[in-house]
């Protein structure tokens, strides 16, 4: 059997129902956007460190030019090294018929006599294990066999070490050093341009040379080792082997593009639903305070018939507890929706064999919460101004707010406008605070639609920016080592090339003081055209003559500035280290380097100036041709297409943020509907007695809609620029999570993102008005007659 009150509170949510059901849309986005990103965030973090842990992810990783056997032994007896695995690994092609040039990839050994290997274990996907024996069989990397379409028991052909064998693709697999896989020197992964093939490792020694020889090799680490020492310790063993310097986890190529993507969506994951659920909790307070308050005369009514304070405050806490449990369902199931499929577009670069979207109930149990405590603050302390007052006192219209003559009016300024303009005038100086605080309402909603959109302007400025003014060449040439400078006009003599430049590359770590990171110097000619240095904002550097131009975040990283020298050791060549003076930073948004004169890094390797990057401008028409005769070429490494790149980007970054900036403008949108509906409602609802007084004064609908409607005008117009500025903070506040080591976004808002988020607004604002001034033209003037004191 219902209770009075409980029969109450479902007349209430029928009269209310376009107020309930917009409150809890406003409620049901800030809840999905929250289970949204922080679900996808757990997903992964739980999915990568499951997966890490089953197939016994190695702690370091190190390669070298050749190294016997019984050195992993001398490595294995290191203090904190707890077991190694040593392997072979080389780069190899794979020529398919039809195509101007072959794919790249890598051969990895595995154990000759069948068994999995110690740690970075195979997870075989499709078809089975390779049999001891057969060396032709071989695992291929899932990826690149979904890519191309080939199933377990195709033949694949690859050129090993420069011979053409047929091999036997008898299952696929997935690998933890493999989640991100990358073309060595590429930025963005080609599931079907590069493979991982496995082995058996005598099969793989004998084609490569290595018997009795490994150049790669991982380890893990004993319990409370001191992870740099021991990664200095095999660096000192591997020198005399040509060694490239080992790295530990944290920089092993997948697992640093997977970890850096982690952050970066646990970072957008905390500070966006952050601001979304705080708006939400904001407006709802706001509103449900509202409404409750112009439930003044039936609170009254119900203390003088007896109903305690207490049994009063539960019936507007179930009130609004019943909002916000259907803003926080379809919250929930909507958030579950997106968030698996928001997870779908990281399968696609990441590859993991359990990476699926889980929904963790403390995450929902938080943006339920969340919402559930402002709507209680909100309706409580409404509540209680009321039953504060004795129930006659309630019963009566709250007294009129004290009238005064504004200095405008006093001046007659007011005079040259109508009798509605002078009204909307009046009421919005008598109450400014709810003005105010109707236009923060507004402009918070606004402002997420800036920052919800801001992060598509910021891509595209960084694809402009760095693609589009700074690298301006057709095609990149890796090659195998650094070559005499003669290379590059060989290269720029072969048909279809119509310009050539080159460049150095040299990999280094910069130590200053106890701080060592890294990283890559490039040695650059007096000008190089087609990779021309731009800061963030897009103003060209020059290069100094003498001494490092080295990317400010870095040098912030090492605590190091203009004019100070910083020790650098070189990862190649003499391996020597030096001391070399910083004379300039420049502002990037890709990666951390430094450059240098090619003549003054020439020299600080101790070689003849060579380039191991030849950036060629081609002529498109016979770009097939070309390829073809740049992979002929022994010494050609890998080639990369500027416009590959780009598509690449695109597709990756540009898919997430695109899927991201989508989710929240929908949300954003469905926030400003649902804010400016409601202050138009309670508008409404608290001046309607007043407004239909004056329709039997005579004002006609127009008059009186002028006078309601004019109010939500001035908020609307009062609230776009304090949006629009606080959409420009919060799209500053977004970009500077991200992870300054990878890639540093600048806050780009473009014009068109005001103008799409101002007409949204606006929209809303005429969309609103339109159905208030339905209602406007329903108004009980009769019932306005009767004396309700």
């Amino acid at each position: 059997m219902l209770s009075a009150l409980d029969r109450k509170l479902f007349r209430d949510l029928g009269t209310l129902r376009g107020q309930v059901l917009t409150i809890a849309l406003v409620v049901a986005a800030g809840i999905a956007t929250y289970v949204t990103l922080r679900g996808t965030y757990s997903s992964l973090f739980a999915s990568r460190d499951a997966y890490y842990e089953r197939q016994r992810m190695a702690d370091v990783f190190a390669t070298a030019k050749r190294v016997p056997r019984s050195v992993a032994r001398r490595i294995e007896r290191l203090d904190g090294v707890a077991r190694v695995y040593p392997r072979v690994s080389e780069l190899v092609y794979l020529p398919f018929p039809g195509e101007p040039e072959p794919s790249s990839g890598l051969v990895a050994s595995i154990p000759s006599d069948g068994s999995p290997p110690p740690m970075n274990g195979l997870e075989v996907m499709r078809g089975r294990w390779p049999e001891p024996g057969h060396a032709d069989e071989v695992l291929l990397l899932d990826n690149f066999a979904t890519a191309r379409e080939i199933d377990p028991g195709d033949t694949l052909v690859a050129l090993l070490n420069g011979s053409r064998r047929e091999l036997r693709v008898v299952g696929t697999a997935l690998s933890p050093e493999y989640v991100f896989a990358l073309e060595p020197g590429n930025a963005m992964p080609e599931p079907d341009a590069f493979a991982v093939i496995w082995m058996f490792e005598d099969a793989a020694s004998a084609v490569f040379q290595m018997e009795g020889a490994f150049d790669d090799l991982v380890l893990t680490l004993q319990p409370g080792a001191s992870e740099d020492a021991v990664i200095d310790a095999v660096d000192r063993v591997l020198e005399p082997y040509g060694g490239f310097g080992a790295l530990p986890r944290s920089k092993q190529e997948s697992n640093y593009f997977l970890t850096q993507e982690l952050l970066q969506l646990e970072s957008m994951a905390t500070f966006v639903p952050f601001i979304f659920l705080a708006v939400a909790a904001f407006l709802l307070n706001i509103v449900l305070a509202r409404l409750i308050h112009l439930q003044r005369p039936q609170i009254a009514a119900l203390k003088a018939l007896g109903y305690p304070d207490l049994a009063i405050g539960l019936h507007y806490l179930k009130l609004v507890s019943v909002v916000v449990f259907l803003g926080s369902l379809v919250g929930i199931l909507l958030g579950w929706w997106l968030g698996s499929k928001f997870t779908e577009l990281y399968t696609a670069y990441f590859r993991m064999p359990l990476l699926r979207y889980q929904l963790d109930p403390q995450v929902a149990l938080v943006g339920v919460g969340v919402s559930l405590f402002a709507a209680v603050v909100g309706a409580s302390i409404a509540v209680r101004q009321v039953v504060r007052l004795p129930p006659a006192e309630a019963m009566r219209p709250p007294p009129p707010a004290r009238y005064t003559r504004s200095i405008f009016e006093r001046l007659g300024v007011m005079s040259l406008f109508g009798t509605s303009a002078r009204m909307v005038f009046r009421e919005i100086t008598r109450r400014p605070m709810r003005t105010a605080l109707s236009a923060v309402g507004i402009s918070m909603a606004l402002a997420i639609l800036v920052a919800g959109r801001s992060g598509m302007d910021a891509f595209e400025h960084l694809v402009a920016l760095t693609f589009q003014r700074a690298m301006t060449e057709d095609l990149a040439v890796q090659l195998v080592r650094p070559m005499p400078e003669r290379v590059v006009g060989e290269l720029g003599h072969l048909p279809g090339v119509t310009y050539a430049e080159g460049m150095r590359a040299v990999p280094v770590r910069f130590v200053h003081g106890a701080v060592h990171r890294d990283a890559v110097i490039f040695g650059r000619p007096d000008r190089l055209e087609m990779r021309r240095l731009y800061d963030t904002h897009g103003d060209e550097i020059e290069l100094p003559r003498e001494g490092l131009l080295i990317e400010s975040t870095l040098a912030r990283l090492l605590g190091v500035g203009v004019g100070d020298a910083i020790e650098v050791q070189v990862r190649e060549g003499d391996r020597g280290t030096h001391r070399v003076p910083i004379a300039g930073t420049i502002d990037e948004m890709f990666g951390l380097q430094a450059y240098m004169h090619i003549d003054s890094l020439s020299a600080l390797v101790g070689e003849e100036r060579t380039v191991n990057t030849v950036l060629l401008d081609i002529d498109p028409a016979r770009e097939d041709l070309l390829r073809r005769r740049l992979r002929a070429r022994s010494g050609v490494q890998s080639l990369f297409s500027r416009t590959g790149l780009i598509a690449r980007t695109r597709a990756q970054t540009g898919e997430t943020w695109g899927a991201m900036t989508f989710i929240l403008t929908l949300f954003a949108v469905v926030i400003a509907i649902g804010v400016v509906y409601n202050n138009a409602r309670v508008a409404l609802s608290m001046r309607s007695r007043d407004l239909a007084s004056l329709r039997v004064l005579g004002f006609t609908r127009r008059e009186i809609s002028a006078v309601l409607l004019g109010e939500l005008a001035v908020q609307v117009l009062l609230a776009i620029p304090i949006g629009l500025l606080l959409g420009t903070w919060m799209a500053e506040g977004m970009m500077a999570m991200a992870d300054p080591e990878r890639y540093r976004m600048t806050a780009i808002v473009s014009s068109q993102t005001y103008a799409f988020a101002t007409a949204v607004i606006l929209g809303a604002g005429l969309v609103s008005a339109l159905m208030v001034r339905r209602k406007l033209d329903h108004l009980d003037l009769i019932g306005v007659l009767k004396t309700r004191e």
